[in-house]
């Protein structure tokens, strides 16, 4: 179908997009669990209540809903946010204590039906190009949907496992167009060949060249005003050094995660292995954790730092390491949740766990599963850390508590 018509639909009856740009999510995912997403907003990219006082004293019908059929069902393409209030409204998804004050909405709809392609091109058009996507949503856009070759930034970004869409201050127009482009990458020891990234360097080496670059640009050393063009000039003494050592080393390809990279004494193993069954094949919380800068985060790299000075000089401590760490985790939950103004930590678990446990890997999965570690027993095993001494020395029960709750707090908390 290659023309726009409009078509009045039950809201009941649209299906919300799950590969929508601004947070997709698994495409198997049903409505429930992308308004379960878009309401608990970890990435700050839903704004439903900011939304609903915009639409003000009426349910804005003003712009349509761009929608496409595939197979056989209306999928909402453009106005998503839109349909999630009036889905919300009449009751066809409920999310509890979360209240809305809209007033009525209509069952059937006004929306915009075309051909796939035309949706796509509206949404580029509008959103793309209105600043409302940040730099890699834009570059993922282009290639996912229209077809276009992956920009170095993405090819960057999907090489060192999402080292740019884990740190907001490298997911920046300049930062693309200035720093990461081809030009940079090669000033800074990196080539794009035949869609990969290559380095001089060593994994080690590369981690500390771009915390210095990430550094830099989060403290404004490097910005739009300061050392554009030329940010080889305001970095480290030690960085520079690294580069230019390094200047004449055959390239090799990069692939490995740069966001969960530990010390080499702590963490010999990748971190993503075929089977991984075993505690010690687990870093604690499952990865390291990408969060917003405040109470929860600095609560979480005080435990962590502690667990790894562990790892390092474990002859200095008895099992009742494993008790502290798990009473810690009941603090670090209860900040959470207070942070997300909600009373109970018995909240927090409800509202988080299944959305965090998708995201998890089969391997931990069943590792959580072999340690009674459930949605259920959540509550219970962080009690036991702060009320039973003995119990909570399992090392392995611990870890898996620590990954359900690492993938909670990506979920309330992740940047």
């Amino acid at each position: 179908m290659g023309e726009q018509t409009i078509e009045y639909i039950h809201v009941k009856d649209l299906v919300l997009w799950t590969e929508n740009p601004r947070d997709p999510i698994n495409e198997n995912a049903s409505d429930q669990d992308v308004v379960n997403r878009a309401i608990a907003d970890s990435r700050n990219k839903w704004e439903l209540k900011k939304l609903i006082n915009e639409m003000g004293n009426y349910y804005d019908l003003s712009e349509l809903p761009t929608v496409v059929y595939k197979n056989g069902k209306p999928v909402v393409y453009d106005g998503n946010r839109r349909i999630i209030l009036a889905k919300l409204k009449l009751g066809h998804v409920v999310v509890d204590g979360f209240t809305l004050s809209l007033p009525s909405v209509p069952e059937n709809l006004p929306c915009n039906v075309c051909s796939e392609s035309i949706a796509l091109q509206n949404i580029f058009r509008k959103h793309a190009k209105s600043g409302s996507w940040d730099p890699l949503e834009r570059d993922i856009f282009l290639y996912k949907f229209l077809k276009q070759p992956k920009s170095p930034f993405l090819i960057f970004d999907e090489c060192t496992g999402g080292y740019i869409s884990s740190n907001h201050e490298m997911n920046q127009g300049f930062v693309k167009k200035e720093l990461l482009n081809e030009k940079g990458l090669e000033l800074l020891g990196f080539s794009i060949i035949e869609g990969t990234l290559q380095a001089r360097h060593s994994e080690s080496e590369i981690k500390i060249i771009l915390n210095d670059l990430k550094g830099k640009i989060a403290d404004k050393t490097i910005s739009t005003r300061q050392a554009r063009g030329n940010p080889f000039s305001v970095l480290d003494q030690r960085t520079k050094e690294i580069i230019g050592l390094n200047n004449k080393k055959p390239l090799h390809s990069v692939s490995f995660p740069l966001v969960s990279l530990e010390p080499k004494d702590v963490l010999n193993k990748k971190t993503r292995l075929t089977r991984r069954v075993h505690s010690s094949s687990f870093p604690l919380f499952g990865e390291a954790l990408s969060l917003k800068r405040g109470d929860v985060n600095n609560l979480y790299r005080d435990i962590n730092s502690i667990y790894l000075y562990y790892c390092n000089n474990r002859k200095e401590f008895s099992s009742a390491i494993w008790a502290l760490l798990r009473m810690s985790m009941r603090l670090l939950c209860e900040t959470a949740s207070h942070d997300m103004d909600i009373p109970k930590i018995d909240d927090y678990i409800k509202r988080y766990y299944d959305k965090a446990k998708t995201g998890l890997s089969t391997d931990e999965r069943t590792f959580l599963s072999n340690n009674n570690v459930k949605k259920e027993t959540l509550i219970q095993l962080l009690q036991t850390g702060a009320h039973n001494y003995t119990a909570s020395q399992s090392p392995e029960q611990t870890i898996g508590v620590s990954i359900i709750l690492g993938a909670m707090l990506l979920e309330s908390h992740g940047k």
